[in-house]
């Protein structure tokens, strides 16, 4: 044989080798993949008892546990019974974080993943955020209905369609999930694949904005969400992911109305009558720079900023941003005020979501807290809940403008819901579309930072 012949054959003996070993040890592993990394986690379900989780608005039995048997293996679940089911939520409060938990689902069965809910309410995928579980590929025959592409598994239900619909394992097998929750991107993976991967600040559909005031929180409970199905769970546990906010750093999405170190962006609200805008804007050019000029003056002597905080002294008067034109936006802004102090934001240069020491020992109506559209003469205008901290302590506001109408959370809790803020310039007619942010001087000291907005357009 020529030597060049054997030297082939010889190349083709050894790869035929390498390939027979490679079949045979990969028919030895089953192809598994690498384990996740599981440094950092914890579980969230001790295999004897529902410690750590509590149980809102059930349904049927609610939820249960029990030791499955399978293939000769039994493994203990938390179960949601046919018939059965509610709100099992997380005892603790995460906000960042990482969830993995395999379930096992029945015919055509609907649950949900809460994320980031409050432990109180009965719409928690609207208050709360809900990442659906559902069998897929029987739900459209068991409800006799199509659904929408926001109601397949890993949705977040009627806000964020998931990208891949075919990822579950067939009914009756266990299938892995992992969520992450980073600040506002929340990602889905289903048995490896991402079917899910959405950042909050995208949502930008009024109605939906609108609907759902729980995507603006930081914070909540997680849990299981049960629809009367028949659903299994195992496997639970979560990795928080700590992050720190500097002050005055403004998180993704968002732009600083307030840079920390200057007045840059404010200028001084005219003194009355023309701190109402619709007198304002009806000053003649130059008249309006002359009223400016002296109210920019006003605002130096009494606004001041000092460790990275926006003080004022108590005296003077409001200072306003020098855009007048914010529409529909996310505004976020610490606050803090002294003992029996008063003052507000202005959203679109109408008062106001209210600010006050909240112990009401000289003024009742404080008592109910801060938060609330103040001046509302027909909707609702006080706090659905008292969430202030004592007066001198830091406070944080998120709130959000759409249209004619507004969301308030105060230190994490929701004390305005969808409700429309009236014009108070102009009694009866609507509220402007546009208009200046605003925050009011009402004798009292009061100190401001971390102000930042988000615009949605």
């Amino acid at each position: 044989m020529p030597l060049t012949q054997f030297v082939v054959l010889s190349q083709r003996v050894h790869i035929s080798i390498y390939l027979f070993f490679t079949v045979c040890l990969l028919s030895i592993t089953g192809c598994q993949t690498a384990a996740p990394n599981e440094t950092g986690f914890r579980s969230l379900f001790d295999g004897q008892s529902l410690k750590g989780w509590t149980m809102i608005n059930p349904k049927g039995g609610g939820f249960a546990i029990t030791n499955l048997v399978e293939d000769g293996v039994t493994s203990p679940v938390i179960y949601c019974p046919k018939g059965g089911g509610g709100a099992l939520l997380s005892e603790e409060e995460y906000a960042d974080f990482i969830l993995r938990f395999q379930f096992k689902l029945t015919w055509g069965a609907n649950n949900g993943l809460a994320i980031r809910t409050p432990m109180q309410g009965k719409a928690l995928a609207y208050e709360g955020m809900e990442l659906q579980i559902l069998d897929n590929t029987n739900a459209e025959e068991r409800y006799g209905r199509e659904l929408k592409p926001v109601q397949f598994h890993g949705a977040i239900y009627n806000v964020a369609a998931p990208r891949v619909l075919n990822a579950h394992r067939p009914v009756g097998e266990w299938n892995e999930q992992e969520v992450v929750v980073i600040g506002r991107r929340v990602t889905v993976r289903l048995n490896g694949r991402v079917i899910l991967d959405v950042d909050l600040n995208d949502i930008k559909d009024p109605a939906v904005l609108l609907k759902h005031p729980g995507l603006l929180r930081g914070s909540g409970h997680i849990g299981f969400l049960g629809h009367k199905d028949e659903v299994y769970f195992r496997n639970i546990r979560i990795k928080p992911v700590a992050k720190v906010q500097l002050n005055n750093k403004h998180p993704n999405g968002f732009v600083p109305l307030f840079d920390g170190g200057t007045l840059a962006n404010w200028q001084g609200v005219l003194a009355k009558p023309n701190n109402d805008p619709t007198k304002r804007t009806a000053l003649a050019a130059d008249e309006r720079v002359l009223q400016q000029a002296a109210a920019d003056q006003k605002m130096l002597t009494h606004w001041r900023v000092l460790d990275g905080e926006l003080r004022f002294d108590g005296q003077g008067d409001s200072l306003g941003t020098v855009r007048e034109d914010y529409a529909n936006y996310e505004l976020w802004l610490d606050w803090k005020i002294g003992p029996k102090g008063d003052s507000g934001v202005y959203l679109r240069g109408h008062p106001q979501v209210q600010i006050w020491d909240p112990r009401g020992d000289d003024n009742p109506l404080a008592a109910s807290g801060s938060g609330a559209l103040f001046n509302n003469k027909k909707a609702l205008k006080e706090p659905l809940v008292k969430a202030d901290r004592i007066a001198g302590d830091w406070n944080r506001f998120r709130i959000l403008m759409i249209e004619d109408r507004v969301h308030v959370y105060l230190n994490g809790q929701l004390v305005v819901k969808n409700t429309p803020l009236e014009n108070y310039w102009q009694e009866g007619e609507p509220l402007p579309s546009q208009g200046p942010i605003e925050l009011q001087a009402h004798d009292s000291p009061l100190s401001f930072r971390n102000i930042y907005l988000r615009e949605i357009k």
